[in-house]
């Protein structure tokens, strides 16, 4: 038996290699550069962080507007006609809540979460899920609770965006209307608790645990 050392082993050997490459892609990532100074990559890095932040920005707001929303058929066809003939469009004010104002959070945290969520509905466009009337009708039903359960779980905070009872003047609502909020505030109730149907028409099928 010789007294020399063993060879290694082709596979521990190719494995040395892969790490010795990556520890030099890394090495090289973090040495400083001789081409441009510190003061350059750290200002180009906030020119480049500036323009995608606008146009990230730019495009979240874009997909807020009234035009996106009923920019497809599903919606302009169906929920946009009903919401044009509600206060909500057209009103003595000439305040107009579009879309977006209710059913997308205003603050970054929650309307980023809105916006992933609703991606989903990108793959329902794909598989023409609600591309025709009967479609629409037939998931109206499905869609109102799903909704209705969002805005009853974060107690209507869309709607609050507009509308509070610290801001309501008593005084000047009708005895019902009047009546109807007082009771509200006494058992905790959010808007959507009363006011489903105030912009779009209400499904058929609903269920006494729907009003």
């Amino acid at each position: 038996m010789g007294g020399g050392a063993s060879p290694a082993r082709p596979g521990i050997q190719a494995k040395g290699e892969k790490m010795a490459e990556k520890k030099g892609w890394w090495a090289r990532l973090r040495s400083p550069t001789a081409k441009y100074s510190l003061l350059t990559l750290l200002g180009g890095g906030f020119v480049a962080g500036i323009l995608f932040w606008g146009g990230f920005n730019t495009g979240m707001e874009a997909t807020n507007t009234l035009e996106f929303c009923i920019s497809c058929h599903e919606m302009r066809d169906n929920v946009y006609q009903e919401y044009k003939k509600t206060i909500h469009y057209s009103n003595r004010t000439g305040v107009r809540a579009v879309c977006s104002d209710c059913h997308v959070p205003k603050d970054w945290t929650h309307k980023i979460v809105r916006k992933v969520q609703a991606s989903k509905e990108l793959y329902g466009k794909v598989m023409g899920t609600i591309a025709t009337k009967e479609k629409f009708e037939a998931k109206r039903l499905q869609l109102a609770r799903n909704e209705w359960a969002r805005m009853k779980a974060v107690d209507s905070r869309e709607c609050r965006n507009c509308h509070s009872f610290e801001g309501m003047d008593a005084t000047k609502q009708m005895q019902r209307a009047r009546k109807q909020h007082e009771l509200a505030q006494r058992d905790k109730q959010t808007c959507i608790d009363c006011h489903k149907g105030i912009s779009h028409n209400l499904p058929l099928g609903m269920t006494e645990a729907d009003l």
